[in-house]
This record gives structure tokens, C-alpha cells and sequence, in this order.
């Protein structure tokens, strides 16, 4: 597939290094974002900047689309100049933002309908996942568009599985999001107990990582909060999005989630106070605020 002309919609902090990895592995690249100065590292790689979702559906055999939200999402595809409208029959279409599985479902749909192949293939992994192409890729759609996907989707990730029909990559990254809610909590706690306790937290980190505690979000986020450095990686705007998705399937699913709403309100306090555009891991600084370290 080293001769397919890929179209990529969305050139943000995560989308600018998979796009860049396309192009490297050879892959032709139309590009359309909707601040073009924001395309422009990917333009310097080689990639050729387009006006309209449209315009890079009708010179692309495969498009990507990592946007931000479901509402970005539907404009891109079902807007008047968005992919569905302009994607030839035999086009493929991936949409690997984190977005809605029923909206993922619909699009799939309404791409049968044109001939037109639709997956849902969100990712996990963050920004060194993207820089380092080893993203978990989770995909939902027709497994025989999945075999012909998965050659480009291998150019920008490491573990790149199948969930089921539309709509399930969605439901399998929503799980990731969920674990990371609780998970987040917890490891925070862990350090401001830590702190709390008067004790160096770097070094409690040396500890509790290579034991049964360690997760990736100890072990790669906690080392950047306890410098002081909170930024994204994934932003807590984006992850409250998320968030909201997962509450609402799960309200669908009639299922109670306290762990995810919790960690919800926090994160919905982050951004409103000013935080939205900081890492994940700048919950920290709000438990450190509210327990200082203990006094020698």
C-alpha cells in the first residue's frame, strides 16, 4: 500500500506525528485542518494542504480524520462539504478521534450506503505514543475494511486490534478512559499522601513502579507533576470530553459509575478554574494545594 494517497483531517498535537510517520513510510498526503498555520509541520514534510474535508476525500483513496469532538466529527463527515459527500465508492474512511459509538455506528451506515467504508479506530497512547508510532489503535467496522486499513494503521501504532462491528473501537477506548479516570485519582492521592507524609515522593515513585501498584499513568505522569511540569500530553479539556461520552453511554447502558463520575467533577473543576489546557496530570497540583507536606 506504499502507493496510497491518504487524506488526513485534524493536525493537532496527536495528528501532526502520525501524519508525519504516513509520510515517512511513503504514503502521499492530502492534509486539511481547520487553522492551516497549525498544518504547516506537516506541510514542511511533504504533505499537501487541501481547503475542505471534501477536496481531500475526492484526491484520497483512505482518509483519517483525529478531531476533537463527536459535534467536529459529524461536521467533518456529514457536513455539506464534509468526506461522505465527496468519498468516491471503494473509499475508505477512519475516524480515529474518541467520539461517540452510536455516532460512529451512524457513519458507518451511512457510508454503506455510498460503498463507501467507514471504521472507528480511536487511539491510546498520548503524545509519546504518536511521536514513537506505537499507539494502541482500537477499531470498530467490517473486519475485510479493517485487513485493508490495517497496513497504514501499523505505520502509526503498535497494538492495532479489531473490537467488532462500528461503533466498538469507540466502546473499547471509552474503557481506557474509564480506567485512566480512577486511576488518575488514585495515583495523585498516591503522591499527596506521600508528600503528606513528609517523605520524597520521587523516591516513593522508585518503589511503588516496579510493584503491583505501577500503572502508566504512575510511572510516566507522575515523574513530570512532581517537577511542576503539566503539560500535554493529553489535555484536560479533551479528557473531560471523553469523560462526558463515557457518562452518557453508560447512562444508555444503565450502568452507575462512581469511580468515573467523580473523577469527572474534578476534572470539569480543572477546567473551569483555568486548567483545561494543561496534562492530565495537573490534578496532582490540586491535592498537593490541599495537603501540604508535613512539617520536620
Amino acid at each position: 500500500m506504499s502507493a496510497t494517497v491518504v487524506g488526513f483531517v485534524g493536525t493537532g498535537v496527536m495528528g501532526t506525528s502520525m501524519a508525519r510517520h504516513l509520510l515517512a513510510g511513503g504514503h502521499a498526503l492530502r492534509v486539511f485542518n481547520r487553522t492551516p498555520a497549525k498544518a504547516q509541520a506537516v506541510l514542511d514534510a511533504g504533505g499537501v494542504l487541501c481547503e475542505s474535508p471534501a477536496e481531500v476525500a475526492r484526491q484520497s483513496q483512505v482518509v483519517i480524520s483525529i478531531v476533537g469532538t463527536p459535534r467536529d466529527v459529524d461536521e467533518i463527515y456529514r457536513g455539506e462539504r464534509g468526506l461522505l459527500a465527496a468519498a468516491a465508492p471503494g473509499s475508505l474512511l477512519i475516524d480515529m478521534t474518541t467520539s461517540d459509538p452510536e455516532l460512529a455506528a451512524e457513519l458507518a451506515r451511512l457510508g454503506r450506503a455510498r460503498s463507501v467504508d467507514v471504521l472507528d479506530a480511536p487511539v491510546s497512547g498520548g503524545d509519546i505514543g504518536a511521536r514513537n508510532a506505537t499507539l494502541s489503535i482500537m477499531v470498530g467496522g467490517d473486519p475485510e475494511a479493517f485487513e485493508r486499513a490495517k497496513p497504514i494503521l501499523e505505520v502509526m501504532g503498535k497494538t492495532i486490534v479489531l473490537q467488532g462491528p462500528a461503533g466498538s473501537g469507540q466502546y473499547a477506548k471509552l474503557c481506557n478512559q474509564i480506567a485512566i479516570a480512577s486511576t488518575m485519582l488514585s495515583v495523585c492521592e498516591s503522591m499527596a499522601f506521600a508528600k503528606a507524609a513528609g517523605l520524597d515522593a520521587t523516591r516513593v515513585l522508585e518503589s511503588i513502579t516496579t510493584g503491583a501498584a505501577n500503572s502508566w499513568s504512575l510511572s510516566q505522569l507522575m515523574p513530570r507533576a512532581l517537577r511542576g511540569d503539566y503539560e500535554p500530553g493529553f489535555a484536560v479539556a479533551h479528557f473531560t470530553k471523553d469523560l462526558a461520552i463515557a457518562l452518557g453511554c453508560a447512562e444508555r447502558l444503565g450502568l452507575s459509575l462512581p469511580g468515573l463520575s467523580l473523577a469527572k467533577r474534578l476534572y470539569d473543576e480543572l477546567a473551569a478554574t483555568g486548567s483545561g489546557a494543561k496534562g492530565t496530570q495537573v490534578l496532582l497540583r490540586r491535592y498537593l494545594e490541599q495537603a501540604p507536606a508535613r512539617q520536620s
